[in-house]
């Protein structure tokens, strides 16, 4: 899945059917079945991860979940970071900065999230909401917003260096589905919590967040943290390849259950005389 979806030279985001489903012929309900083939081995590696780093500078992992909204990033927090043991996620949700994030450099918060070892770490949002919004709404000054991509960049390779793996994805939409999706939120009365009427606003923004995202996926997709661009149309789809992204990446680091710090044939016998 990798492969499918990593952004090399040359991608263009509107290029991309947000209806297609990259590396995968079948189905929802195949899409089910192939998940849950490999739930049991994604549960092992993420506790041999978690057991690996518990009392070392062990390996851990970055997912940075980005896309519109309603383009299903709770439904990855529920299918696929949920299917793991819980105490071994560390979950950050990044909204409007406040005053005392305001008063640091942007990626002061950011690194004050990033995932002990032996975890998993989750952005919902992340630090490139700083050139995204930011950008749309001028916000900041466009040469703060365009030095921040080298920023992000240098930032993300010492991170990697310190021996965190980095999953970048970026859930793509279509504007169409968007708004069938919305359109539920005020249809059903078990989804209006949900809703926010800012969203609509957003909308009239669409095509400057596209721009936004291309120069984003341009400028910051490097050989060591690549964007994968995740067509999300299809709810089923997205949770499938982020999972086998996820996958992918803790096989590649295959972390090992520690060795015992203690005599384990003489605790042996110590217990057997209880």
């Amino acid at each position: 899945m990798r492969d499918e979806l990593a952004v090399s030279a040359g991608f263009v985001l509107a290029d991309l059917d947000p209806g297609s489903t990259p590396g995968f012929d079948g189905d929802k309900d195949d899409a089910a079945e192939a998940m849950a083939s490999v739930a049991d081995e994604l549960a092992e590696l993420q506790e041999r991860l978690y057991a690996d780093g518990r009392d070392r500078e062990g390996r851990s992992v970055l997912l940075v979940i980005q896309g519109m909204d309603t383009s299903g990033k709770g439904g990855i927090l529920r299918h696929v970071v949920g299917a793991v043991d819980p105490q071994g996620i560390q979950l950050t949700s990044f909204k409007a900065p406040s005053k005392e994030e305001q008063a640091h450099p942007f990626l002061w918060r950011i690194r004050n999230a990033l995932p002990k070892p032996g975890y998993i770490g989750v952005f919902d949002r992340s630090q490139y909401e700083d050139v995204l919004i930011v950008r749309v709404h001028d916000l900041v000054p466009r040469s703060t917003w365009v030095r921040r991509y080298g920023q992000i960049n240098s930032f993300e390779a010492g991170v990697i260096e310190k021996g965190t793996a980095i999953i970048k994805v970026m859930l793509h939409i279509s504007e169409d589905e968007q708004k069938a999706r919305l359109q539920e939120r005020l249809d059903r009365p078990d989804k209006n919590w949900k809703f926010n009427p800012a969203d609509v606003d957003e909308r009239e923004f669409w095509d400057a967040y596209q721009e936004s995202y291309q120069a984003l996926l341009d400028k910051t997709s490097t050989d060591e943290a690549p964007w994968y661009v995740v067509p999300a149309d299809h709810k089923w789809y997205a949770r499938l390849a982020v999972q086998q992204l996820l996958l992918e990446q803790l096989r590649e680091i295959d972390p090992q259950w520690p060795a015992a710090t203690y005599d384990v044939e003489a605790e042996k016998a110590r217990l057997a005389d209880t």
